[in-house]
Order: structure tokens, then C-alpha cells, then sequence
């Protein structure tokens, strides 16, 4: 008999997003007159930007001729992307060398995949509230896991406590869904609690191109010694619209070494390598060659654009929240809105409020864990209209 992971039953019935397009597509069934303004799922609106179309067009003619043809590309992806993301990397003050990159076709694949190289006996730290991603991945895992809570009294953002012991430690930053961005001395004593219990930072830096102060940092490399203790994931689907595109990057230091149940100590890098030759076979040529073009000086100008017309958004919607008096975190340096839930709602009695009476689509705080509750996302990633008429219906349907 072939037996399943039973591990899965301890996985909610359905992932967070799954639940709300089934009420969305409920009500817009039941009410096809009405217009349902969609600022739930965290998906980009802007077109590519034009430098990463033009060298995408170019890489699909190179794939119609013989001389230029490519097939199977390196599993860890193409050297000319490796370049671009070290000299990007270098903007911000983080030296790497091409091979502790690794391209993906995404963050949240990544997410998952990591937990193949890490003993399922290890201790898990999630943050609470956080991306599902994390918590889902290691349920399917049965690993034990600890919260750490996020909440007004901590800015959202949690800090060791030498009191818990943990293996591996899951960071976002700035966070999904709070917006909350750590300080480069609050990583500074997370790196010190790695080192210290000899533990693995799994950093989350997917909205890093969001960082409005340069104070704050982009990397978790910028802090010293994180290289033996850290690696970074990061997408390119919020830094360079790529969503429907489909590319990402982890960077795995040569530096971290770890050891076996039985002592025997190995590099993660080329644990990496090994998992990804074995079960991936690379991002197309052709979405490469346009995440090189959006990694360039052109490019990362046209990306910043699209980025400052989400941030726009962003602060029409703060602007917004303040005339409705409703506490609210986020928007600064992120895409992101967290905002308490008005007259004592739960989070999805609130997604039912803005969805039957003003039309609206968000995410319910819930669905990022017990410390959401209560709380509500919404995106920036809209349109510049459909982001005005929002807001406008808030702060009337609030009144």
C-alpha cells in the first residue's frame, strides 16, 4: 500500500487566496452590475517595463534561428543574469560571488523548495502575522513549529528572545502583509541570535525595492557576518512586474556551513546546487535575458517608476485611512496597507463588509495567522483610478 504524508491533514482545507477568489467569484455571479475593485492578492498592474520587453522580443528571435538557438540552460541560471545581480547587489553595498546566486522562477517556489536541504527535526521560527508560504510548507514537512508575535507593541516586528531556541528563522522584510521593515540594528541581533545558537536566517527580501530610506537595509549582507548564517530570497516579480513572468533568485554564501545529526559538516551552497540540478531545470532563456535587462542602470530606472506609481497608490491610500481615523501600518516601505478592522470586526466580517457594501476585495488579517486577527491587507498595486474610487468609497461607506 502506498501510503500518503499525513502531514497534510494538518493543513488548513484550502490556501488563504483559493478562499477568497471562491467569494469573490460567488458574489460577482450574484451581482454581475456591480464593480468589484480587486486590492486583495499582492499582483502588479503596470505593464514590463520597456527595456525588459525589448530584450525579451530579441531573446525570442534568437530562439528562431539555428545559430542562436539554446536548449537546456544551467540549472542555477544563466552567467549574464548572475552578473547583472552582483552588480545590482554592489549598489547597496553587498559583495557576492556568481555562484551563491541562483535563479528561480520565484520566491515562492524557493520558499518551499529550501526546506529540502534542512532536517525535518529542526525547529522551525515563523513570525506571526506572516506570509502563509512559510507556515504551509513545514506543516507539510511535520516540523515542530514556534510564533513569534508581531503586534502594535513590537511595530510588528519581532525580536529574538534568548529564551527560545530555534533552527531555522524565517524574516520579511519590509514584511508581508504588516509593511514593517526592520533597522539594520534590529538584524544586527538577529544575525548575533543565528550565530549564537548556531540557527539559519531563511530573509525573505522580496519587496526590498520598496525601501524609501536608505537607512534601512535592502539585503540582510549588509549586516557583518550574516554571510555564515543567512540566506536570501528575493523576486523579482514586485522589483520588476515580473508576476506573470515568473523569475527569482536565492542567494546561498559559501560561508554557511552547517552540520548533520551525526556531525558531519557541509556547505549549504552546494547542498543548493545539488537540490536544484536534481529537481529543476532552470528559467527560460528568454525570461532571463529580460531580468538582466531590468537589472540594468535603464532598466532598474523604468522599474523604479512603475515602483513610485505603486507607492503613489500607497499614499493616496494612507492619506485616505486618516480621514476615516482608522489605525493603519505600512505604505511606506511597502505596497502594503495593514489596518485594525473598524468597530471591533473580525478580519473576514470586514472582508464581507467591504465586499458586499462597498465592493472592495482585500485580505482578511486572519489568514496570516492568529496575530491577524483583527487586522486587514490591502495592495497599492492597483490602478491609479480604481486605488481613488477605493478610498473614496471607504471613507464614505466609514462615515
Amino acid at each position: 500500500m502506498a501510503f500518503v504524508n499525513e502531514n497534510y491533514c494538518n493543513l488548513k482545507e484550502s490556501y488563504l487566496f483559493a478562499d477568497i477568489a471562491h467569494k469573490v467569484s460567488a458574489y460577482a455571479a450574484a451581482h454581475p452590475d456591480k464593480k468589484i475593485i480587486r486590492l486583495g492578492i499582492g499582483d502588479v498592474t503596470r505593464p514590463l517595463a520597456p527595456c525588459v520587453v525589448e530584450a525579451m522580443t530579441k531573446a525570442v528571435a534568437e530562439m528562431g534561428v539555428q545559430e542562436t538557438f539554446r536548449g537546456y540552460g544551467p540549472e542555477q541560471g544563466y552567467d549574464f543574469l548572475h552578473e547583472a545581480l552582483v552588480k545590482y547587489y554592489a549598489t547597496f553595498g553587498v559583495t557576492l560571488d556568481s555562484d551563491e546566486i541562483f535563479i528561480s522562477d520565484g520566491a515562492k517556489s524557493d520558499c518551499g523548495n529550501i526546506t529540502d536541504i534542512f532536517s525535518n527535526a529542526n525547529t522551525i521560527l515563523v513570525p506571526d502575522p506572516v506570509y502563509p508560504v512559510y507556515l504551509d510548507t513545514n506543516i507539510m514537512c511535520g516540523r515542530k513549529i514556534i510564533f513569534m508575535a508581531g503586534g502594535p507593541e513590537n511595530d510588528f516586528l519581532p525580536m529574538p528572545d534568548d529564551n527560545v531556541k530555534a533552527d531555522v528563522i524565517y524574516l520579511c522584510s519590509p514584511n508581508n502583509p504588516t509593511g514593517a521593515a526592520y533597522t539594520k540594528e534590529q538584524l544586527e541581533k538577529w544575525v548575533a541570535y543565528a550565530l549564537k545558537n548556531d540557527a539559519v536566517i531563511l530573509y525573505d527580501a522580496a519587496y526590498e525595492a520598496f525601501v524609501a530610506d536608505p537607512a534601512i537595509p535592502r539585503s540582510i549582507f549588509v549586516i557583518e557576518d550574516a554571510k555564515k548564517c543567512a540566506i536570501e530570497l528575493c523576486s523579482m516579480s514586485k522589483t520588476c512586474g515580473f508576476t506573470g513572468t515568473r523569475c527569482g533568485y536565492t542567494v546561498v554564501p559559501k560561508a554557511l556551513v552547517r552540520k548533520t545529526a551525526d556531525g558531519r559538516e557541509l556547505q549549504l551552497n552546494k547542498m543548493w546546487l545539488r537540490r536544484q540540478t536534481t529537481k529543476f531545470n532552470g528559467v527560460p532563456y528568454i525570461v532571463q535575458r529580460g531580468a538582466e535587462a531590468a537589472y540594468s542602470p535603464q532598466g532598474v530606472k523604468e522599474c523604479r517608476e512603475n515602483i513610485a506609481y505603486y507607492q503613489e497608490n500607497a499614499r493616496i491610500m494612507m492619506e485616505g485611512f486618516d480621514k476615516t481615523g482608522i489605525k493603519y501600518y505600512g505604505g511606506v516601505h511597502s505596497p502594503y496597507i495593514w489596518l485594525q478592522c473598524p468597530n471591533g470586526m473580525t478580519s473576514w466580517e470586514f472582508f464581507d463588509f467591504l465586499l458586499e457594501k462597498l465592493q472592495i476585495v482585500g485580505t482578511p488579517g486572519a489568514g496570516f495567522g492568529a496575530k491577524g486577527e483583527g487586522y486587514f491587507r490591502l495592495t497599492a498595486f492597483g490602478s491609479r483610478e480604481n486605488t481613488i474610487e477605493a478610498m473614496e468609497r471607504i471613507v464614505n461607506g466609514l462615515k
